[in-house]
């Protein structure tokens, strides 16, 4: 279960890129070319009651570079939701309750949470081909 503790030691969307050495690049330009519509933010409505977006990731990832930044913008673009990202390898822990299968560490993790840290839904790397 993750705590509204646990999900304070996150870093913001900013304090992640910060701390990127790998793909910051990347991981800017695809950032700087999202824009929200009011269509992107559906996927909100429809999980009414989300407050919060955890995700777990690495900045050598491909697959995140798909993804993170988007959660990113959405987030930044709804003022009551509040982002949190982890580092997949440096937490375990949380890596640990959602892993793929029941056994993969995939990544990225993308969890959905009300304000009293129910979880509403969560989406674990990307589908296969």
């Amino acid at each position: 279960m993750v705590t509204t503790e646990r999900f304070a030691q996150g870093m913001t969307g900013r304090q992640y890129i910060e701390q990127m050495s790998m793909n910051k690049e990347r991981f800017l330009a695809v950032l700087d070319s999202i824009t929200i519509a009011a269509k992107d933010t559906e996927v909100l409505r429809r999980l009414a009651g989300t407050r919060k977006i955890l995700v777990i990731t690495e900045d050598w990832c491909g697959t995140s570079l798909g993804s993170v930044p988007f959660v990113i913008k959405l987030a930044e673009a709804i003022p009551h939701i509040e982002t949190r990202i982890f580092l997949r390898d440096e937490n375990p822990d949380l890596m640990d309750q959602f892993l793929k299968g029941g056994v993969y560490r995939s990544i990225p993790v993308i969890a959905f949470f009300d304000e009293h840290m129910n979880e509403l839904a969560r989406f674990i790397e990307r589908r296969p081909s």
